[in-house]
């Protein structure tokens, strides 16, 4: 047994599955204290979660007041593997132990090399045999930035068509992509201009009013149309910039023959198709990547956070006709983490070799079946969506007045309660979507059945005390 996986084992003896008659009450701490006064306004998770956490394992985590909870946030789906896995740590211990450089700007490492043979291994062959790759800056939305300067640079053109519900980051030009119009109203004009914004196949309220196989086929025919049109007032794009599974915007899974449709249609147009996979991807849908369900091959893939087995690190990786760009397009002093590469590199081959992508749709099935039931007794589970472990209830008012669907109106009011319902439960869960009207499940690739079975029940328990309180 290695040093590091014995202390891991050592530590996590120290948690305890989260009792059934948990209900915690939450006082606030000394540290929480000095963050809410010495924090930026601008600080959003422990508005929501006012936790300080000391320790974690595992789908565990434990607060300074020895609390535990269960992590189904897991740093926005960041932690594929959870907190703490061994074969991380020992990835990060060995860089330590070998004297390895931790910073190389983009100068080439054993560990880089191997980083780069792990990722190209993991894509489909038709994108692993003419990929190229950028390291970026630590973050998704430094690489969404990289991926924009790619496609301006390689087509001569700068329009970018991005979705209704997209969530690319939040600098300034990924932040003009997004659909969420709050983060944007203070800012008045964004730096980045000459993107069109167009209608993502959100099933349950279809932009349409249709719904099913119609309004996938409506959506494609106005993509096309918008194409083609002369006089339709968009420039022919640089790209189009979509996730397969909006995540911020509510978990909503995009139509398999959506994609397919959206991978002709900008193909024959000669439009790059940028495929953002910083949340879905590494088996979080169980598959590799969640554009292999619709069997597509994107031009330019962005990729981010459990890339780096849990440390700060970001990539695109895209087809070689794109690369036209010059040296020093992009840079970024802090693309060369030599102990997020060796711990992706970890992350990658473990993914493969036990299997997790059958694990992670095997369970997110077992969660799903789980939800429906619950949805026989409340009917404020309006929608239980998504792919995998990626998954999404959006709450709605069953009283309030239907849509062109039938469908019943977001209930925004309900969400913040049956978070914080399930949180007293040790349950920690973050709401998305319209209105924050979702509650998203975003756990650990490795949950074990068990562990699904009783986050089910710990969210049935919170969701029945959330609607008794309305």
């Amino acid at each position: 047994m290695s040093v590091a996986t014995r202390l891991v084992q050592d530590q996590s003896a120290r948690f305890t599955p989260v009792p059934a008659d948990t209900l915690y009450q939450f006082n606030e701490s000394p540290l929480l204290a000095r963050q809410s006064q010495q924090e930026s306004n601008a600080r959003s998770y422990p508005r929501r979660i006012p936790l300080a956490l000391k320790r974690a394992k595992g789908l565990y985590v434990e607060d300074v007041e020895g609390r535990t909870f269960i992590d189904c946030l897991a740093g926005a789906g960041t932690l594929a593997l959870g907190h703490n896995h061994p074969v991380v740590i020992e990835a990060i211990q060995r860089v330590l132990a070998d004297e390895l450089p931790l910073h190389t700007l983009d100068l080439t490492t054993p560990v880089k090399d191997q980083f780069v043979q792990d990722l190209f291994g993991l894509l489909p062959k038709a994108l692993a045999a003419q990929a190229k790759i950028q390291f970026c800056g630590p973050t998704g939305t430094d690489a969404v930035e990289a991926a924009l300067k790619l496609v301006r640079t390689a087509t001569g053109r700068s329009t970018v068509l991005s979705f209704q519900g997209g969530y690319h980051g939040m600098s300034q030009g990924a932040l003009s992509l997004m659909g969420s119009l709050g983060p944007k109203k203070p800012l008045g004009a964004l730096l980045s201009s000459g993107v069109q914004f167009m209608p993502y196949p959100y099933d349950y309220r279809c932009p349409f009013g249709l719904g099913g196989a119609q309004g996938v086929k409506a959506n494609l025919h106005y993509l096309e149309n918008l194409l083609n049109d002369p006089e339709g007032g968009v420039q022919l794009p640089a790209a189009v910039i979509v996730e397969v599974v909006q995540g911020e915007g509510g978990v909503i899974p995009a139509d398999l023959d959506w994609l397919r449709g959206l991978r002709r249609i900008t193909e024959k147009a000669g439009v790059a198709l940028i495929v953002d996979e910083i949340q879905s991807g590494f088996a979080r849908t169980g598959k590799m990547f969640a554009f292999e369900h619709a069997g597509i091959i994107p031009d330019v893939v962005v990729m981010s956070k459990a890339i780096g087995g849990s440390l700060p690190l970001a990539v695109v990786v895209y087809r070689d006709w794109l690369d036209t760009w010059l040296p020093g397009a992009h840079a970024g002093t802090f693309r060369g983490n030599q102990m997020a590469m060796a711990a992706g590199s970890a992350v990658m081959r473990y993914l493969v070799e036990h299997k997790v992508c059958e694990h992670a749709a095997a369970m997110g099935k077992r969660l799903n079946e789980h939800l429906r039931i619950l949805q026989r007794d409340f009917p404020q589970l309006g929608d239980i969506r998504g792919r995998g472990l990626m998954l999404g209830v959006e709450l709605v008012d069953p009283t309030g007045v239907t849509d062109a669907l039938g469908h019943p109106p977001a209930f925004a009011r309900l969400a913040p309660l049956v978070q914080r319902e399930c949180l007293k439960r040790g349950l920690i869960l973050e709401l998305g979507g319209r209105l924050g009207a979702v509650v998203r499940f975003l756990p650990p690739l490795v949950i074990t059945a068990s562990e699904i079975d009783r986050v089910a029940e710990i969210f049935g328990r919170a969701l029945a005390a959330a609607t008794a309180s309305l």
